[in-house]
């Protein structure tokens, strides 16, 4: 089989925690796994297993650490 193409737009949190292991197994079978993540996040990391691609969002890292 041959590795495919992925885009990935994560939910912070526990989900986050579990699709990474899964994104993982798929890097190492040859897919290119490319992330849509919000610039202020909790979880969501640059890794070498993706490309991340990040965007702007109207709250700051108080904000959101506070609503959670």
């Amino acid at each position: 089989a041959a590795g495919g193409k992925l885009l990935v737009v994560p939910v912070d949190g526990s989900h986050w925690l579990s699709m990474r292991e899964v994104l993982d197994g798929l890097r190492q079978k040859g897919h290119e796994i490319v992330i849509i993540a919000p610039e202020i996040n909790i979880h969501i990391k640059p890794s070498e297993n993706f490309i991340m691609k990040m965007y702007p969002i109207p709250f700051t890292k108080e904000e959101v650490d506070g609503s959670i």
